[in-house]
């Protein structure tokens, strides 16, 4: 089975969260960032975006009042926009197809709720390519936790040990190294504003590819017959 993260590697939505982010700050009387900056505070849900994007910083918190206001607002704005501006990588749907069409189990687990996977999924055409999806409103842990992925293969009646994770970050790494599948990375997501080359040799981390695409066939070429269908 093949699980694949969405914010960066399925999608580039980064312009979507980055527009969302900056209507809230302008509410709180802040001035807007760019969408590189906003970029790097993507990858550990939705509650640390906020956090970030608030405080312009990759460690910060704000009150919890503060916080509770701000991701309602967040919520609202991305609900409003979300799709908008995001777009599918080149090749994805490809790379979907070529792995279901070789026998695998393709998914997607990401930390992105439900709601907003499922509308991204679907304007991009990408959901009847997927046999499970898995978001993070949907487990008690979000990556870099396994939970996902457990529960991908829990649905899916799959062992993580045949299962390999497509991401683009050290929480996708993590997980998966937790979970015990394998993981390779691309190099088309955020990794919170880190090069996802560092993580060359980390535990886990099987490979390094430019694009899905690339890391697509990749798996196709190493797993064996007898681990699809």
């Amino acid at each position: 089975m093949a699980l694949i993260d969405l914010d960066g590697t399925l999608m580039h939505t980064a312009p979507d969260l980055a527009l969302a982010a900056n209507r809230v700050r302008s509410e709180f009387g802040l001035p807007g960032l760019d969408e590189e900056r906003i970029s790097q505070f993507v990858g550990k849900g939705t509650d640390m975006l906020v956090h970030r994007a608030l405080t312009n910083d990759i460690h910060g918190r704000v009150g919890e009042d503060t916080f509770e206001r701000a991701r309602a607002a967040f919520e609202g704005h991305y609900r409003a926009v979300v799709g908008t501006h995001s777009r599918v990588f080149e090749r994805v749907p490809q790379a979907l197809t070529e792995l279901r069409e070789a026998g695998l189990m393709v998914g997607c687990v990401t930390n992105k709720p439900r709601e907003f996977t499922l509308a991204l999924l679907e304007g991009a055409h990408l959901l009847p390519l997927l046999e499970v999806v898995v978001a993070g409103d949907d487990v008690v842990r979000r990556k870099p936790h396994p939970d996902l992925i457990l529960e991908a293969c829990a649905r899916l009646r799959a062992s993580p040990s045949e299962t390999i994770l497509i991401g683009d970050s050290a929480n996708d790494a993590q997980a998966a190294h937790a979970a015990g599948c394998s993981c390779v990375l691309v190099e088309t997501g955020y990794n919170e504003g880190e090069s996802v080359r560092d993580l060359a040799g980390a535990p886990g981390v099987d490979a390094i590819f430019p694009s899905l695409f690339d890391a697509a066939c990749w798996v196709l070429q190493s797993v064996p017959p007898s681990a699809r269908g």
